[in-house]
Order: structure tokens, then C-alpha cells, then sequence
């Protein structure tokens, strides 16, 4: 080997030494990154797959308006519902609506993972109320339970009844029975007056379609009309079968101009006077919905009706009973006559 190819092998030599140690350092580099990216890929894993932190019972949460997912992320670790907020972040980026979830009450159940939380959020499943109004309430009733409800936002506190009709954009309207008896489901946030606007259309729905299916010849002339008398066969009906037939007893009795005399209207037309008992100078008092002193319907309802009531009244049974009596039990016994009448009032009512 000549002195000159010496010279190039110490050269190569220095090179190789010179390049070779940044080249392992980097290897080293990529080695430890991918283990690092590895271990995070394993540990996202796990955290897709591990349920939150949840109490038993359930977590509820309230999600603010304009809440970010990042700010989502953090707050629930800052509850302790989820280890790494980065995570939930992540998975948001995969997610096509994760910036669109929702504001509301949320119950965040035990054993929720990761997906179905964020699915949560973004379907905006929020937690349902209930409140119930019951068949035969009256407006103050009803206004009672609105009022006691410790969810429904309340806007209508000391309002009277002519005020809460015109917020609901029905001024000048009597509110009794203008509201339909069920259960209805809300989120928090409702106010007073959308849960009783909600009802409100639930009742204009409901006895138009039974008005629109109707008995032909009936004695009303407007569902107003079949509102009023459903409202007087809700609270006179203590089986729900004797609907139909109690309703037959009324029209016959408006068909013929009969004075319709039922308690109920009675007492509605008493007012805060009515302590649990008719006596005879109240069956003569001379207010607008005292049916044994006026013919025809009282001038509004007297409680809300169900559909089955607005049904009964606008298909009522056929027979020949114009009166009926409580024999005590809920049932009523019917009659043709005055006399048969007067004989099952002896003996139900009198205890002759």
C-alpha cells in the first residue's frame, strides 16, 4: 500500500468516526420516540375503553352555553371524571360534530366511557323533568303545580289569571280547561310559560281532531262548546266506562232545553266557599254556572278535560236516561223518569 492510499484509509476512517456516532444518537432518537408514541397510543387505547370516573347513581352535570370542548375537557378533570383532558381533546378531533355539543342538564351515568360521553354532548340528550297535570284540575290547580315545580324557570309569579293568558298570547281568553291533562317531559331551563303554551296546543290539537271526527246532530255548536260540557263529564265520572252514558244524560237534557243541575258546576260557581257541602240555598243562588237555576252549558269549562271526557261528549251513548245518581261506590244508577229517579235518590243518596 502506497503512502498515499495510507493516508486515504485514516481519513475514511476519521470520517466514519467523526458521522458515526450522531447517527447512532439518532437512532436512539426515533427509537425512544416510538416506544414514547407507542406507550400513548396503548394508554389512549385503555382510556377509550376504561368507564369515567362516575359516582354511582350518576354524575349531573350542567354544561354552560358557548362551552368549548377544550374547556369541557378540562372541567372534567378538574372533577375527576377523566385522568387526561388531552385525550378527550383527541378524540374530539376525530369526532365530525365534537365542537357542536350542546348546552344543559346532563345525568352522566356510571360505567359511561369516553365515546358515548362525547356522543352524549353532541346528541344533546339532556336530562328530562316531568310534571304532571291531572284530569279534573282546575286552572288554580294547575297553576299551583306550575308554580311549586322547583325546575320550570318562573315568570309568572304574581301574575293573575287574565295576565298569564295574555303572556301566553291568548289575552282575553278564560283559562279554565284550556290546558291538556298529561305528563309532560322538559329540560331544565323551561319557563312557566312555554310548559303551559306546550299544554295549551296539546288541548287545541286534541279537541280539534276529536271535533273533526264528531256524532252527527249533536246539541253544540263549537268545540268551545264540547270543551264546557267534557269538562262537566270529567268531574261527574267516577268510571271511566260511564262516560259515554253520562254524556248521553246531558245532550238528551240539552236537546229537550232540560236544565242539565249537575254538583259540579254548582261548586265551581261557589268558588272558595265551597267547604265539601251543596246545601239547598246554593242550589238557588244565582251564579253563571249554577245549572239548576240557568239552562243550557255554563259559560266556560270548569276543570280540564282528558281526551276520553272530549270523546264521550262527542260521541255519547244513545238510551233514554235523563238523570243519574252516585250510589256511592263511583257508579251512578241512570233513570228515564223523575219518579225512577226520585226512587234511586231515596235509595242511594237518602238511605230509604
Amino acid at each position: 500500500m502506497t503512502e498515499e492510499q495510507e493516508e486515504n484509509q485514516q481519513a475514511d476512517a476519521q470520517k466514519t468516526a467523526r458521522f458515526g456516532r450522531p447517527s447512532r444518537l439518532l437512532g436512539l432518537l426515533v427509537l425512544a420516540a416510538s416506544l414514547t408514541g407507542g406507550w400513548f397510543w396503548l394508554d389512549y387505547q385503555q382510556f377509550l375503553q376504561r368507564p369515567l370516573n362516575i359516582p354511582k347513581g350518576g354524575l349531573v352535570y350542567t354544561l354552560k352555553p358557548g362551552t368549548t370542548l377544550r374547556a369541557l375537557a378540562e372541567d372534567l378533570a378538574a372533577k375527576n371524571v377523566l385522568r387526561n383532558p388531552w385525550y378527550l381533546r383527541a378524540l374530539g378531533r376525530l369526532e365530525p360534530h365534537a365542537q357542536q355539543i350542546k348546552a344543559g342538564e346532563y345525568l352522566l351515568p356510571e360505567g359511561i366511557k369516553p365515546r358515548a360521553l362525547l356522543a352524549l354532548f353532541i346528541q344533546g340528550r339532556v336530562t328530562q323533568h316531568s310534571l304532571t297535570l291531572v284530569e279534573g284540575w282546575t286552572f288554580a290547580q294547575v297553576m299551583a303545580a306550575v308554580r311549586r315545580d322547583k325546575v320550570l324557570e318562573h315568570t309568572l309569579d304574581g301574575l293573575d289569571a287574565a295576565s298569564v293568558m295574555e303572556r301566553l298570547g291568548h289575552a282575553g281568553e278564560h283559562p279554565e280547561g284550556r290546558f291538556y291533562p298529561d305528563t309532560y317531559r322538559f329540560p331544565r331551563g323551561t319557563t312557566d310559560v312555554q310548559f303551559l303554551a306546550r299544554a295549551y296546543r296539546v288541548m287545541e290539537k286534541v279537541l280539534e281532531e276529536e271535533w273533526a271526527e264528531r256524532a252527527p246532530d249533536l246539541p253544540l255548536k263549537n268545540p268551545y262548546e264540547a270543551l264546557i260540557l267534557a269538562s262537566i263529564v270529567e268531574k261527574e265520572t267516577g268510571r271511566p266506562e260511564e262516560r259515554a252514558e253520562i254524556a248521553g244524560v246531558f245532550v238528551r237534557r240539552l236537546r229537550k232545553g232540560m236544565k242539565l243541575q249537575t254538583d259540579p258546576t254548582v261548586i265551581y260557581g261557589m268558588g272558595a266557599r265551597y267547604d265539601g257541602n251543596i246545601r239547598r240555598k246554593d242550589l238557588r243562588e244565582d251564579t253563571p254556572y249554577n245549572t239548576y237555576v240557568h239552562t243550557g252549558l255554563p259559560p266556560t269549562p270548569i276543570a280540564m278535560p282528558g281526551r276520553a271526557a272530549i270523546h264521550a261528549v262527542l260521541h255519547p251513548a244513545g238510551g233514554d236516561a235523563l238523570f243519574f245518581v252516585a250510589r256511592g261506590d263511583g257508579s251512578h244508577q241512570f233513570s228515564a223518569t223523575l219518579k225512577a229517579h226520585t226512587r234511586a235518590v231515596r235509595k242511594y243518596q237518602l238511605k230509604k
